[in-house]
């Protein structure tokens, strides 16, 4: 498979950002269940970006520990405009959490749309660097890579942890033939193009593996891809949502991928 994937390094986050940078419609997509004691902070980190045109959906999946109600309040804090909660009869996964909240944000104007989760394991700051990224080279995806040069993972991951990290990307890149370094990286902006053209309703996938299945299909449509360099942190508040038929999605998937189009034609 043809590389269309490249490593550079992100603009630092200015205090006062350059147009059209600052004022770019950015939408952050956060998915959320059981994440009240993560999302408030998640919220203010997100608020305190040098970027006012900036707006974050979250995603919640009827979550019982209240964190659609939170964000609720969290919109009236902030403003309607800028926190918008979207309430889902979940769970009903990862992906279809990711895929409703894109169309809504596409919906509702953004030009760039980030995908993040909420536990602050992806760090917001790195937003206004990984959009600056987009600007100066015309990407169309710029990933928060953890395996690409700079990039680091929580000094608190034990090495039984790290190795099967790395053997899990190792497995979906050797299987799909992708290059991309963190090709299970769930930390990423894309712009409206580009997702209007995956076309994201047509995505199989609905757990992790999600992350896989959009990163195989923009490298078949020739989408450009960037990996800039993050510090991935572990969370510190609420329960890892990885379940054992979400391991056994991530393992089945890249041999889907590859058959489900072994016929591609790029259009």
């Amino acid at each position: 498979m043809t590389s269309n994937v490249e490593t550079v390094a992100p603009h630092p986050a200015a205090v006062e950002l350059p147009e059209p940078w600052r004022s770019a419609a950015v939408t952050v997509v956060i998915p959320t269940y059981n994440e009240a004691a993560n999302l408030p902070n998640a919220i203010a980190a997100l608020m305190a970006l040098p970027l006012p045109g900036l707006r974050v959906l979250v995603a919640d999946d009827n979550s019982p520990d209240g964190t659609g109600k939170i964000a609720d309040e969290l919109a009236e804090k902030y403003g309607e405009n800028r926190i918008v909660p979207l309430h889902r009869t979940g769970p009903k996964g990862l992906g279809r959490a990711y895929i409703e909240g894109i169309d809504e944000a596409l919906k509702l104007g953004a030009e760039f749309i980030v995908q993040m989760d909420a536990d602050l394991s992806h760090p917001p700051e790195a937003i206004p660097g990984m959009l600056g990224v987009m600007f100066s080279t015309n990407a169309d995806v710029v990933v928060g890579s953890r395996y690409v040069t700079g990039g680091q993972l929580d000094s608190s991951w034990g090495k039984r942890r790290r190795a099967l990290s790395a053997w899990a990307n190792f497995y979906v890149r050797t299987v799909t033939g992708m290059r991309i370094r963190d090709v299970t990286a769930g930390f990423k902006i894309w712009s409206r193009q580009t997702l209007l053209d995956l076309s994201l309703q047509t995505l199989h996938s609905n757990g992790y593996s999600f992350q896989v299945e959009m990163h195989y299909r923009a490298t078949l449509w020739g989408k450009r891809i960037l990996e800039v360099p993050i510090k991935f942190q572990d969370r510190e508040a609420g329960a890892s949502k990885m379940s054992v038929a979400v391991q056994l999605e991530s393992a089945v998937m890249p041999f889907k991928l590859r058959w489900q189009n072994r016929d591609f034609k790029q259009k």
